[in-house]
């Protein structure tokens, strides 16, 4: 039974709500992606697509062709010989190579145990029960976003504990799961401090800075006053969606979703060995931070820090190792808290919980399989350059003003995220194109790059596409088991709609006050040819 009893109110999100409930499984929409791109590579190889731009690097990029300075990307069907035998000979390490699934499949393996301890009923039902309701929205909203520097580690951790913190105070645990989304899927452009995503992004945009100024160096804290105010604009926002719209959508919590965790919830307090189970986890996480905290700062012995590099890039290695870090400081406080009430009595135990948790992905794993290859196979046909490169010159054939031509960018990379999920991979086709360009109509790389991060962000609550919608959506049917992917989009156009409404409207008014970006970053840029006599 639905979680409400008015979760089908009228009105046009319900609309929404039923007409995407028709849609496929996100499963079956990659597998006609897949046939539908397959025929229009070999249309475009037929009609012989292809796009070209001014390239000063010495070696052309992945799948280009560089001759005499110009960088061609031509259309190859994906029905030819290479790509065929390709498709075949490499299909397990096409599905073993995507990037979300070694990042779900760790933290799954510490997380679970952590779970069937009871380590995460305990926590919840001994420190967030008390929470003030009133600031539970902002604190989830801000958590949400600074998470963005454990990586892709707070879709499988905070937003499942976001909904259980909402169940445990008597609120709809989908309020709670809908704001932490929010926060840290449509989001994903603000921070607190710069971290893995910048630099992440800014190499790219280094790459393409240097095809006009060779020596333009990237500055991972290009962005960071803009990240700043992104977190600043978007909490009050996810604030009021949340309680305002959301909540009363939804309507009182009072079903019984999931027995298990209504037991635990049901609990008033903590037992003796509880919280000697709590304490023992404490020891635990301390010995993890303890073991960073060596590995990072000790001198002559930084494994963690690439001292080859300067500023918050020598950080790099570091954000990688918190998945790892995640990994280890769940499985140790699991273990720890289960060696304090019993429920994990020996390494069998701990090897038990690892195989329930993974058993749950099953569906998430079937989806990364058609997921990876339409991806894959996506760079294979070489349309995903061709189309960025014609879609920029488009734009600046039509000499449309700074703000402007930044929305576009801004518009343009929403768009590309309701099919291709990855920030990295959509930038490293704009980013060649867009920089260089805006660097000369006098646009810096830090600002473009700050308006297609803006753009990237907001539409990932608003695409089965995504990487991770079938899990936020295994996620809700745990609450709701009629809840359909229509629900899901229903439930998060709201925040699309408001990020979507203030991002654009930040973006135009810091190029208009012509703020600084971050430490040394600014709008505008001054072309090497207005420095010419």
């Amino acid at each position: 039974m639905p979680a409400s009893s008015n979760h089908h109110p009228r009105g046009f999100l319900t609309t929404i709500e039923r007409l995407g409930n028709k849609l496929p499984d996100p499963i079956m929409i990659f597998v006609w992606l897949i046939a539908i791109l397959m025929i229009f590579s070999q249309i475009g190889a037929w009609l012989g697509w292809s796009a070209s731009l001014a390239y000063s690097g010495k070696e052309a990029p992945q799948w280009g062709e560089l001759a005499d300075g110009v960088l061609t990307y031509r259309a190859t069907s994906l029905f030819n010989e290479d790509n065929i035998g390709r498709l075949l000979t490499e299909m397990p390490k096409t599905m073993a190579g995507f990037a979300p699934l070694g990042t779900v499949l760790t933290i799954v393996l510490g997380a679970a145990v952590a779970e069937k301890s009871g380590l995460f009923s305990a926590l919840i039902r001994g420190s967030l029960r008390n929470a003030p309701r009133v600031i539970m929205t902002p604190m989830v909203a801000l958590i949400g976003m600074v998470s963005h520097h454990a990586s892709d580690a707070a879709y499988v951790v905070f937003i499942p504990l976001a909904a259980i913190l909402y169940a445990a105070v008597g609120r709809h645990p989908l309020v709670g799961l809908a704001a932490a989304f929010a926060a840290v899927s449509g989001g994903y452009a603000g921070n607190i401090t710069p971290g893995q995503i910048d630099v992440l992004l800014f190499g790219f945009t280094q790459e393409a800075a240097r095809i006009v100024e060779p020596g333009w160096t990237m500055n991972p804290a290009g962005n960071w006053w803009f990240i700043l105010a992104i977190v600043g604009l978007f909490t009050p926002i996810i604030w009021f969606v949340t309680d305002k719209i959301i909540e009363p959508r939804l309507g009182t919590w009072g079903s019984k979703p999931d027995e298990d965790m209504q037991a635990e919830l049901a609990k008033a307090g903590l037992t003796p060995d509880e919280r000697k189970g709590l304490r023992y986890a404490g020891l635990a996480a301390l010995c993890v931070v303890a073991l960073f905290l060596v590995v990072t700062l000790t001198p002559g012995y930084t494994p963690l820090i690439d001292e080859g590099k300067e500023g918050a890039a020598q950080m790099q290695p570091f954000y990688t190792a918190l998945i790892a870090g995640f990994f280890l400081l769940f499985v140790s406080t699991g273990i720890a808290f289960g060696a304090g009430v019993g429920t994990v009595k020996g390494g069998e135990d701990a090897l038990r919980m690892m195989q329930e948790g993974i058993r749950a992905m099953a569906p998430y794993i079937v989806f990364i399989f058609f997921a990876a290859h339409f991806v894959a196979m996506f760079n294979w046909s070489r349309l995903g350059p061709i189309i960025a490169i014609n879609g920029a010159t488009v734009l600046r054939d039509l000499g449309l003003s700074a703000p402007f031509l930044l929305v576009s960018v801004l518009l343009l990379s929403s768009v590309l995220d309701l099919f291709i999920g990855s920030a990295s991979a959509k930038w490293s086709a704009l980013a060649p194109v867009v920089v260089p360009m805006f660097m000369l109509l006098g646009i810096s790389p830090e600002m473009t790059t700050a308006a297609y991060r803006m753009g990237d962000s907001y539409t990932n609550i608003m695409t089965p596409l995504m990487s991770y919608f079938p899990l936020i959506l295994g996620f809700c049917r745990r609450w709701d088991k009629e809840f359909g992917v229509g629900s899901l989009l229903a439930l998060m156009l709201p925040f699309a709609l408001c990020f979507m409404v203030s991002g654009i409207g930040l973006t135009i008014f810091w190029v208009a006050l012509d703020w600084p970006l971050g430490p040394g970053a600014t709008v505008h840029y001054v072309s090497p040819l207005e420095k010419l006599p």
